[in-house]
Formats: structure tokens, sequence, C-alpha cells
């Protein structure tokens, strides 16, 4: 399940990365480097096959033939038992995917034994475009926050101290894409590397990734502003890469990759008037319909609830405000949607219907906030016609309608 980067996210980002990079500089000046990496090789093995496995999946489907034996399997761990029984892990495969599996296997046991860059960067790959696919921005203000920060982490890391460059010459963990500057003297046994690490791949592209849902967005059939990134992005890197050359040191690649994905899909806003369209694109409705609004359904389904409430009976408006006010204030002001199992564990079952239409509990008229074992831990597909449903009152067949007495007419 993708996981939606926040401006509170974004705004941490650059201090826990800062910790992170300077926990494992104490580590390798400290411990034993041949034992560190020993240890950072056998979990990048095991992360390095699935990540491969999981990239290639969909392109070994075209070379499988038709009448390929194919059988469905599942794994499948849950925790407790009856009512209260809990999935934890519930992951489907098929015969397919253990080929995929095989095949990059022999990736990991070749990058386990010889260190090849070859190998190291297929893995390193595998990472970055796993990273893209689960990393989400929620709009492009957030995106801005994160590749602003990092920036200054960049320049500070690689510039200010030595620990960013010393810390990426020991960690021999696929976490780098290499370049063999001597390829053509010593062909595949090349021994010198440019290196470039993989969160300047992974963060400018998430980035790029947004501005392609707002193009779909627009719905004008035409992708300007990731064409735009995109070529931002290469202009950036190659940047970079002069630079490099010219002042014999190592360049902190964000510090041109930056401008140039901000600045880039930011003038073409500016020359077709549509800056305002960009910064506001996840609050756009019709986002939604399009399949790429960024904002939580479960958050733009509260947004409609409480703007429909009003025109709702007055004791339904009632309880509607009474079940929302503490959801709201604990939900919307954190900004943790859609995955906060405290969120989604505290939201009124006869409010928002769950996704899997699960059986309304007995006590939907109440206060009462009933959780949901299907969908508190996922985002939920809720339509505005599933919510008038579920919160409309339905009478019984036959049922007769009482006169509304005095003391009701006064309440009302």
């Amino acid at each position: 399940m993708p996981e939606t980067i926040t401006s509170r996210d974004a705004a941490r980002f650059p201090i826990v990365a800062s910790c992170t990079l300077l926990g494992l500089y104490l580590f390798f000046k400290i411990f034993s480097q041949e034992y560190i990496n020993l240890l950072l090789s056998m979990y990048f093995f095991v992360l390095g096959i699935l990540a491969l496995s999981h990239t290639i999946s969909p392109m070994m489907n075209r070379f499988f033939p038709a009448n390929f034996p194919n059988k469905q399997y599942q794994l499948l761990f849950t925790q407790g038992s009856g009512e209260s029984k809990e999935e934890i892990v519930n992951y489907e495969f098929d015969t397919k995917d253990l080929v995929c599996l095989a095949l990059s296997s022999v990736v990991g046991v070749w990058y386990l034994l010889r260190k090849h860059w070859i190998a190291n960067n297929l893995f390193g790959l595998a990472f970055s475009l796993n990273g893209v696919e689960l990393l989400h921005l929620n709009n492009v203000s957030t995106g801005c926050i994160l590749l602003g920060g990092l920036f200054i982490y960049d320049v500070f890391w690689v510039f200010g101290t030595n620990v960013m460059v010393t810390v990426a010459k020991s960690f021999e963990a696929p976490i780098k894409l290499v370049f063999p500057q001597d390829l053509l003297e010593k062909g595949l046994d090349a021994d010198n590397f440019a290196m470039l690490g993989l969160g300047d791949i992974v963060i400018p592209g998430i980035f790029i990734a947004l501005l392609l849902r707002f193009d779909i967005s627009l719905k004008k059939n035409t992708h300007t502003y990731f064409y735009t990134s995109f070529v931002a992005y290469i202009f950036g890197l190659g940047l970079t890469i002069f630079i490099m050359h010219i002042f014999k040191h190592a360049q902190p690649a964000l510090l041109y990759l930056v401008p140039a994905c901000i600045g880039f899909p930011l003038l073409v806003a500016l020359a077709k008037g549509e800056v305002t369209e960009m910064f506001r694109f996840w609050l756009s409705g019709s986002a939604h319909a399009s399949g790429s609004c960024l904002m939580p359904e479960f958050q733009c389904s509260l947004f409609h609830a409480a703007a429909l409430s009003w025109s709702l009976q007055a004791r339904r408006a009632q309880l509607v405000r009474a079940a929302m006010n503490p959801l709201l204030k604990s939900c919307l002001t954190h900004q943790d949607l859609p995955t906060s199992p405290r969120c989604l564990a505290r939201r009124p079952a006869w409010l928002i219907p769950c996704s899997r239409n699960c059986p309304v509990p007995a006590d939907a008229g109440s206060r009462a906030l009933v959780p949901c074992s299907h969908c508190r831990w996922g985002p939920l597909s809720v339509s505005l016609a599933s919510y008038e449903e579920s919160s409309t009152p339905k009478e019984a067949p036959g049922a007769s309608k009482e006169e509304p007495t005095e003391a009701s007419k006064k309440e009302k």
C-alpha cells in the first residue's frame, strides 16, 4: 500500500536523515567495518531479491506461454482467534512470481559473492523503482518542503563535513548506483567508480510522479509538467556530472536537481497561468473522478459528510456533528490519514460505510464510534451515494408515521 508523505513528514525527513547518517558514520568509526558490511550485505541481499522480483514481474509475464501452468498461492499470518483474529501478513502470489523470485535470487547470490557493480546497480534500480511506487506526495507544497529541506541537508553534509563521502565509500550495500570511470580500459572489471545515491533518484522521482498526476487531473491529454520535470532532472544530473569533472570533487546532486525540478515546472505553470491550480491540486474535487487525487478518500468523505450534515433532519444533524467533531479534531489536524489506526478505528460506522460492505452494527444510530476489522488499516473507498444511503434512516414496511407533537415542533 502506498505511503503518503505529509508536510509534517517532509519537514522532519531531513532531521531524521541527518541523525541516521551521523549514526552510520559513528558506527563505521567505532566498530569493525568488515562485520558491519557483512550484516548489511545479508540484509540487503534479502531486500534486493524481493525488490527485484517485484520489479521484473510485470515484464516477465510477457515471456510466459499461454499454456504455462500457473497456480495461485497465499501466505497468511493471523493473530488471535475467533472474532479477535487479525491479519498480520496476507500475501498472494503465483507460479510466475516464484520464477521471478528464482531469477532475482541468482542476481542476489552474484552480488553477495562478487559485489559486482552490475548486480549492485540492478538492486539499486529495483529499490528506486519500488521507492517511487510506494511513496506519494500529497501536494506540490509538500514536495517543495521535502526537496528544499534535503537540498540544505545534502549541501551541508557534502561540503560542510566529510561524513557523507565517508559513509558512501564505506557502505558496501546497493544504496547507490556506481558508474565505472575506467570502463574502456578494464571493461567489466572496472574498479574506479562515480556514485549516485538512491535518494537523488527517489526524492525527485516522487515529485515528478506527483506532477504526472497533476497532468492527468487537468484532463488535457498532455503530460507537459511531467516531461518538463523529467527533462529538468536530466539537465540537473548532467550539470552535476559536469561540475564534478571540472572541480574534481564530490558534488551534492540535490544542489542542482532541486532548483531544476522545481524551477522548470514552475516557469511552465507561470507561462500557462496554472500556478494556483498546481499548488491547490490536492484540493480539486475533479481529481477524485480521474483517480489521481492525492487527498485521502477518507478525508474527502469527512468533508462531504460535514457539508451534507446541515441538510439532514435536526436530530440526525446533531448526531453527525457530535460524532464528527472529535474525529475531525484527531484526524484532520494531525494529517496522518489514511493509514493511521487511531483515526480509522474511531470512525462512526453508520456515517462512513466500510469499503467491503460490512454489515452495519445494531447500534448504528447511536453516537458510538464502531471500528471495522476490514478497513481500519487502509484507505476507505467511500462514495457520496453510499454515505447518503447509510446516513438516511429507512422506515420499516407498513410502519405508520407519527404525527409531530407540539413539543417536537418547538424543539425543531
